[in-house]
């Protein structure tokens, strides 16, 4: 029985460098050229890797094809809510269609959510698909809720469901300089918040339960019982990670800071992420709450507002790669700045607050083959096989492939991204035992036992 050990022993001394993601060739490859006019959001409904669905400022729902093979905008929108939604002029006004998505019953309830501003007010609303045509909606919706925003900028708009199935939505503090009415702060407030609610199926008012584990149910009868977390300015572009449902929130900063927060998957609500005290880590002077008080949850990741690659002027936040197309990035969290059309990457280890493998990706991200350039990102998106996308505001979406070109999935084990897991693959996990990156096959911040399973299980 020496042999296995025999064979591991030979492929340790053979292994050669474990391939880093900054040795990793990308580029972007464009999905959708024409057709588009402020795109703001691209996601995917669940368990369909058929269609994309981008969404419109002015108050469209679009549907990209993706069973062709050349992806193809369809001319008929999902949803138009034009009617009923700001139909701003500019690509630099924050109001319009802001956030969608799919019930995670949505194939067999039909219902999807969207947020949505509409004269001064900010609005979260249920919608089903049609039972005669999958690619339309209908037309009627029911506000599941509204309330009365002071300023038309700081709107947020992001929502998704949490792997606990209840809907999370990110709003912004109102707008203006300096939140004049310290409303992140305030629990009475819904802005500057992270929501949480259930949603019911079908049905009349109420459209929502409050989930269990709330933090603030039963505390003073004037505090809004769906707060999860509070303290946030304009969180612009959040995102669940789909493997281990931990929550990246992405804060737009104001005159200096832009920031990252981050949510173990499984952690508490109720904490406060220091905005208007606070702008990353760094103390504004305002009242509100207590600059570096450990009742404080910090930024995981800030940059300052400058020119060049290391920093920007507006956070759009990303996702952490889980994709199949390209292995050696899974764990791998992405994001941009829209003002200064950065792209970065990194690495984060929860356990350890350390980040590593961070990288700018400009050289590989803004230019795309097809004679466009990215730029303006708006938000990043996810289809159904976890690949990455990027909205340009300019009205173009691309996918993040390897510079070789997009392919088929490869399997998980598939370490070194050659079509095959084998000895190589073995190899390269055995001689990183214990660390972090592209042989952390199952994405949980660790080369150990579980990924060596997933590798032999893909073996061949």
């Amino acid at each position: 029985m020496k042999a296995p050990a025999i064979i591991a022993s030979a492929l340790l001394a053979a292994a050669i460098a474990l391939p880093a993601s900054a040795q990793i060739a990308l580029r972007t490859k464009r999905i959708v050229s024409t057709g588009l006019t402020y795109p703001t959001y691209v996601t995917h409904a669940p368990d369909d890797a058929t269609r994309l669905f981008v969404l419109e400022k002015a108050g469209r729902v679009r549907i990209v094809d993706m069973t062709a093979a050349t992806p193809t905008l369809l001319a008929t929108s999902f949803l138009d809510i034009n009617a009923i939604v700001d139909d701003v002029a500019s690509v630099g006004d924050e109001r319009g269609l802001l956030g969608l998505a799919f019930d995670p019953d949505y194939t067999v309830n039909g219902q999807f959510y969207v947020y949505y501003t509409n004269g001064g007010t900010n609005n979260v609303a249920r919608y089903t698909r049609s039972a005669a045509n999958p690619n339309v909606a209908n037309a009627a919706g029911v506000v599941m809720m509204t309330w009365s925003d002071p300023f038309t900028n700081h709107n947020g708009g992001w929502l998704d469901f949490g792997p606990d199935g209840n809907l999370y939505i990110a709003v912004g503090d109102g707008g203006s300089a300096n939140d004049p009415g310290n409303r992140a702060q305030t629990l009475t407030s819904q802005m500057g918040k992270m929501h949480r609610i259930k949603p019911t199926v079908g049905g009349s008012a109420p459209f929502y339960t409050i989930p269990a584990g709330n933090p603030f149910v039963g505390g003073a009868s004037t505090v809004d019982d769906t707060v999860w977390s509070y303290g946030l300015r304009n969180p612009w572009r959040c995102s669940f990670d789909r493997e281990t449902g931990d929550l990246w929130i992405a804060d737009v900063g104001q005159n200096a800071v832009e920031e990252i927060d981050f949510q173990a998957a499984g952690a508490a609500g109720g904490a406060n992420y220091g905005w208007r005290c606070t702008e990353g880590t760094s103390s504004t002077g305002l009242s509100g709450c207590t600059a570096g008080s450990p009742l404080l949850t910090a930024p995981i990741h800030t940059y300052i507002h400058t020119s060049g690659t290391t920093g920007g002027y507006s956070l759009t936040g990303g996702y952490v790669y889980r994709g199949c197309r390209i292995p050696q990035l899974r764990g791998t969290y992405f994001f941009a700045d829209y003002v200064n059309n950065n792209v970065w990457s990194f690495r984060y280890n929860a356990a350890t607050n350390a980040k590593t493998e961070f990288f700018v990706r400009n050289s590989q991200m803004t230019p795309s083959l097809e004679g466009a350039t990215v730029n303006q990102i708006v938000s990043f998106g996810e289809d159904a096989a976890g690949e990455l996308y990027v909205v340009d505001h300019g009205g173009q979406v691309f996918k993040i492939v390897p510079a070789a070109g997009d392919g088929p999935c490869i399997r998980p084990g598939d370490i070194d991204g050659d079509g095959r897991v084998n000895g190589t693959d073995l190899g390269l996990l055995l001689g990183n035992w214990g660390g972090a990156g592209s042989t952390d096959v199952n994405g949980d911040g660790t080369t150990d036992g579980n990924d060596l399973g997933v590798l032999l299980g893909n073996w061949g």
